[in-house]
This record gives structure tokens, C-alpha cells and sequence, in this order.
């Protein structure tokens, strides 16, 4: 028997063995994979924080943008709030100049609009009532010189101020909104350009 021993123990020797040597090769699998694991896990972090940081600056970058972006839109509210400003009170004074100085402007408008051929210019009330003396010959003057006539009608318009041209049957506004309304984009430009 005791060569049957000695196979039994032979068997058994050789089985924890290979036991040892299976669970040796599975332990250095197994280090093996915890080590790619783990280089894995470490490379999947540092890309992770990478686009996190990408993400960050990206997003950081985007509300710089809009910071910079409503910056500018509020600048740019309030230059031409105070363009506004400046135009609105330009004309204020200009509507509430003096008879004289009021003529005056009234005379260089109708030389800029006035046209050839036969015209009546139409005030409202009050300036037709407060018209200096002479002054239809005035007017009268300056349309002839372009190569026209301009007598003033006894007609009044509904109009706030300045005149309305008549050649024809067609009407030109030459009142101060419709004047100022006409060139504000370049009194706008001006203006700006005085500023800034």
C-alpha cells in the first residue's frame, strides 16, 4: 500500500502544484488586469479632466462673450440715447427761436427747396401772422433767382412749424419734424462723430 501512498501523494503533490500555479498565473492575470484597469481608469480621468477643462473654458469663453456682447449693446443704448438727446434738444431750439432768427432759418430752408416754375408756400396761422414786413418779397426774391415763383398763399396749414412748398398740386413737407426726420441718420452720424 504503500506504493499507493506514495502515487496518492505524488498525485496530491502534483495537483497543489499545479493548484499553486494556477492560482499563481490567475493572481498575476489579475494583477495584470488591475493594472490596465487602473491605467485605464487613470487615462480616462486625465481625458475627463481635459474636456472638463475644455468644457470650463469653452463655457467661460461663451459668457465673456455675452458679458462683452450686452457691453457693447448697452454703449451703444446709451450713445444713441444721447444722440437722441442732443437731436431732440437741436430741434427745440430751433422751434423756439426768436421771429427774427426764426425767419431767418425760414429764408435759407426755402433757398434749399425752392423749385422753377409757379409755387405758393403755405405757414400755419401763427407764422402767417407774425410774417416780418417785406418778407413774401423776400421770398419772392429767392424764387426768382432759381429760375421760379413763390407767392404766399393765405391758405394756413396744419402743420407745427417751417412751411409747406406747393408746385403743382404736390406738396413738399419743409417743417422741422419732417426735416429733421429726413436727414437723422446724418445728424446721427454728426453727432456721433463729434463725440466719439
Amino acid at each position: 500500500m504503500a506504493g499507493i501512498d506514495n502515487i496518492t501523494n505524488e498525485i496530491l503533490q502534483e495537483a497543489k502544484n499545479r493548484a499553486a500555479q494556477v492560482i499563481s498565473d490567475a493572481a498575476a492575470k489579475a494583477d495584470d488586469e488591475i493594472r490596465a484597469a487602473q491605467a485605464k481608469g487613470e487615462d480616462i480621468s486625465k481625458k475627463a479632466a481635459v474636456k472638463a477643462e475644455q468644457e470650463a473654458k469653452a463655457y467661460e469663453n461663451r459668457i465673456l462673450s455675452q458679458i462683452g456682447l450686452r457691453k457693447r449693446q448697452t454703449i451703444l443704448s446709451a450713445r444713441q440715447e444721447i444722440i437722441s438727446g442732443i437731436i431732440d434738444a437741436a430741434y427745440e431750439k430751433l422751434s423756439s427761436l426768436g421771429d427774427s432768427e426764426y425767419f431767418e432759418m425760414i429764408k435759407t430752408l426755402v433757398g434749399k427747396n425752392v423749385q422753377g416754375g409757379e409755387g405758393e408756400i403755405l405757414f400755419n396761422k401763427k407764422d402767417l401772422d407774425r410774417l416780418p414786413a417785406g418778407f413774401a418779397d423776400v421770398l419772392k426774391a429767392i424764387a426768382e433767382k432759381a429760375g421760379g415763383t413763390l407767392k404766399v398763399s393765405e391758405e394756413t396749414a396744419e402743420i407745427e412749424n417751417g412751411f409747406i412748398l406747393r408746385y403743382g398740386g404736390i406738396d413738399e413737407n419743409c417743417t422741422l419734424p419732417a426735416l429733421f426726420a429726413e436727414k437723422r441718420d446724418a445728424l446721427s452720424d454728426l453727432v456721433h462723430g463729434v463725440l466719439w
